[in-house]
Formats: structure tokens, sequence, C-alpha cells
């Protein structure tokens, strides 16, 4: 695997960034400018804006203007989700969370989130936790 300069950006720090939550103010321009976005965690996104109230095509314009780009979910991120279940049943991790991991893990990029458990987890890829 090769190490990128890209970060990924998990649904919660997304949602964190929209709802404008003080804990995102971290999230910045240099981090955003080469921020990436699973297609799973797009997904998760639209679908909690839009059953929150929000215009879906609002909803849809403002997630794509935080992300660089969004990573379609590969063979190879949804073997890695799968096999994450091992080690992250104990903490609930979400088919989300895991597929916003696998993306980290095959860019072997770092990963923002504002889920404060994801901290202990070892999977060789730098995770912060959004505060």
């Amino acid at each position: 695997m090769i190490e990128t300069d890209e970060v990924v950006l998990d649904a919660s720090a997304v949602l964190a960034l929209i709802l404008r939550e003080s804990r995102a103010k971290v999230l910045t321009g240099p981090i955003l400018d080469r921020s990436v976005l699973s297609s799973v965690n797009l997904a998760e996104v639209q679908s909690k804006l839009v059953r929150d109230g929000y215009d879906p095509q609002a909803a849809w314009n403002e997630v794509l203007l935080l992300t660089s780009r969004v990573v379609p979910f590969s063979q190879e991120q949804v073997r890695i989700a799968g096999d994450l279940i091992a080690i992250t049943k104990p903490m609930g991790l979400s088919l989300g969370d895991r597929s916003c991991l696998a993306l980290a893990i095959t860019l072997q990029a770092a990963v923002y989130t504002s889920e404060s458990m994801w901290e202990s987890l070892n999977l060789g890829i730098p995770i912060h936790v959004i505060r």
C-alpha cells in the first residue's frame, strides 16, 4: 500500500461540519482540500440530513463541497470492512464506520472522526478524533 496525502472523513466528522458544531473547527481548509469520503459514508450523511428535514439537493451539494473526492466502495474495502467486525464488534461500529476505516486502510491515510472510541483502535493508520 502506498501512503497518501489524502485524509478520510468519517460521516460523523462531515455531519459536525455541516451542523457547524464547535468540535469541527479543527477541520480547516488544508484538511478539507485533501479529504476523501467513502461512497458508503456519503450515503449515510445524505440519509441523515434528509431524514432530519434538509432539502435533498441542498444537502447533496453541501456534502460534496466538503470533500475533494468520493471514493466508490471497492471489493478490497468490502473485504476489509467485513474483516473489521472481528475487532470492532465490542465497540458496536456500524458498517458505515467500518467502511470509513477500510478506505483509510486501503489508502494508508489518516482518518478524522468524532467517535472517541476509535482512539483505542490499532489499525496502522492515524485516527484523529475531533473535539
